[in-house]
């Protein structure tokens, strides 16, 4: 007797694993877009690539075949900024929905990592070279042009002069206080940045959000996530460790942190997280296989 194949959706996390399995063809817009999964799990991620898709196909339609890198790439900005109207959100930057990229299509609004995702993507479509940039506190992108480059905020769309960047980087270090530190040049910060990266970027900004908010739950998600984004890290395998114990799991907290400390044996932390380890032992003990 035969039996019905059964054929199951992947989870959001499965999907997003399957995502980021290799290097080589990560779709940064479809990757980006479904970080959204652990607050919307059934948000449709093809239906967001789609509506890029659609912005894309129309920009391109109103231009010629034979036009110029400066010709798009100013017709983009006309597009993506005052059409469309994509900007800022000035008023609530430090939402979680500015990281999703199908809320910002929706509000056209964003932060600079986020806008810029969608904005390399159409960069793309459009046949222009583009890539993001991890600049300190502030995504920048990056337009290799014929003649040169242009670095562009995707947060105001205005293009930035070395020494503007170089502005922004005094005034990063002064923030954080690395003012007089190691002062590293700005070209250093103006290297592309991977998919894989940026994708580690959004989702730190999460973290960060989740963190303060002491949200465990979310936090846990995003852990989940920047574990199998960065499998070799073991500062994320430590810290989804630390939300593990705050929510009580203290077998996959143990291991987590044991994890850690085997790939660590020198960390500064080593001998705190021994004592949390030890603890944690006490309640539960690591998972045996």
């Amino acid at each position: 007797m035969s039996h019905p194949l059964r054929l199951e959706a992947p989870t959001p996390i499965e999907y997003f694993a399957a995502l980021v399995a290799e290097d080589a063809g990560l779709n940064l817009l479809e990757a980006a877009a479904s970080l959204a999964q652990d607050e919307h799990p059934d948000l449709d991620v093809q239906a967001v690539l789609s509506e890029v898709d659609a912005m894309g196909l129309r920009l391109r339609q109103r231009l010629p075949a034979d036009a110029s890198a400066q010709s798009k790439l100013r017709s983009l900005c006309r597009y993506f900024y005052e059409e469309l109207g994509f900007a800022g959100n000035v008023n609530n930057y430090y939402e979680r929905d500015n990281s999703f990229i199908h809320q910002v299509l929706a509000t056209r609004r964003g932060i600079p990592i986020s806008l810029a995702v969608v904005f390399l993507e159409l960069a793309t479509q459009l046949g222009l070279r583009a890539q993001g940039l991890a600049f300190p506190g502030h995504f920048l992108v990056r337009i290799s042009m014929g003649n040169g480059e242009l670095i562009l905020d995707p947060f105001t769309g205005q293009s930035l002069s070395r020494s503007r960047l170089d502005e922004m980087l005094q005034a990063f270090r002064g923030s954080t206080g690395l003012q007089g530190e190691v002062d590293l040049p700005v070209d250093l910060f103006l290297q592309p940045t991977p998919p894989r990266d940026i994708l580690a970027r959004m989702l730190r900004n999460l973290k960060e959000i989740h963190r303060a908010a002491q949200d465990w739950t979310r936090l846990l998600a995003v852990q989940q996530r920047l574990v199998i984004l960065l499998p070799h890290s073991a500062l994320e395998r430590r810290d989804r460790g630390l939300v593990l114990e705050s929510l009580g799991h203290w077998p996959a907290a143990a291991e987590d942190l044991e994890a850690y400390l085997a790939q660590e044996p020198k960390a500064l932390d080593g001998p705190m997280l021994q004592e949390r380890l030890a603890r944690l032992r006490e309640r539960g003990g690591p998972a045996l296989h």
